[in-house]
């Protein structure tokens, strides 16, 4: 017996624009079938956005990229950017680990916010919307900081951390949101905009 929702994309070609093995699991485990051709753009934004408009502009620019004259009628692109939001600033991927560290410093003791773009594009149409996450890091020691560095990969990860890693084990007091959201995809939220499509 298949689910709702691979019943209504029955017929549907997926096609997942992103190279992040996180959301490649997460879209798996809503157990749908897709092909991965990530889309190599510059991640770059006009500075007078914020928060959510963010990783939305940059959603939409990777579903830009794509060549949609290639597409069959039945293809569905999914193309997503995730942020992290720490006062009124963008915390990027780390540079290297002295970046990764004062990364880390930031965000430990305060409560920053995730928020993920997600589009979903065919041949004549393009949906596009938004999550957003609380998360809450308790005091991090700075051995705790080095030990992550040295023995996880935070330099591929928005904000320097994942949370599905030891240093959200160890450090995250609570989540307001979507845990999945705050891992890169709003599975959730993904399902009802795929279901309504």
């Amino acid at each position: 017996m298949k689910s709702l929702l691979a019943e209504k994309l029955s017929g549907k070609q997926i096609i997942l624009a992103s190279q992040s093995p996180r959301r490649q699991r997460l879209l798996k485990e809503l157990e749908l079938d897709f092909e991965v051709r990530p889309v190599d753009i510059e991640e770059t934004y006009p500075d007078h956005l914020k928060r959510e408009e963010i990783p939305v502009y940059l959603s939409e620019l990777k579903a830009h990229a794509f060549s949609f004259n290639s597409l069959a009628d039945n293809h569905l692109v999914i193309t997503a950017d995730t942020i992290v939001w720490l006062e009124n600033s963008v915390l990027s991927k780390p540079k290297d680990k002295d970046d990764a560290v004062r990364i880390l410093k930031r965000l430990s003791g305060n409560k920053h916010e995730v928020y993920t773009g997600v589009s979903i594009s065919s041949r004549d149409k393009r949906q596009s919307f938004y999550a957003c996450s609380e998360v809450f890091f308790r005091v991090l020691k700075k051995q705790e900081i080095d030990y992550y560095i040295d023995n996880f990969d935070p330099f591929d990860k928005a904000g320097a951390y994942g949370i599905q890693e030891w240093i959200g084990y160890i450090g995250i007091e609570k989540i307001t949101g979507s845990f999945y959201n705050v891992m890169g995809l709003p599975t959730q939220k993904l399902y009802d905009e795929l279901l309504n499509f």
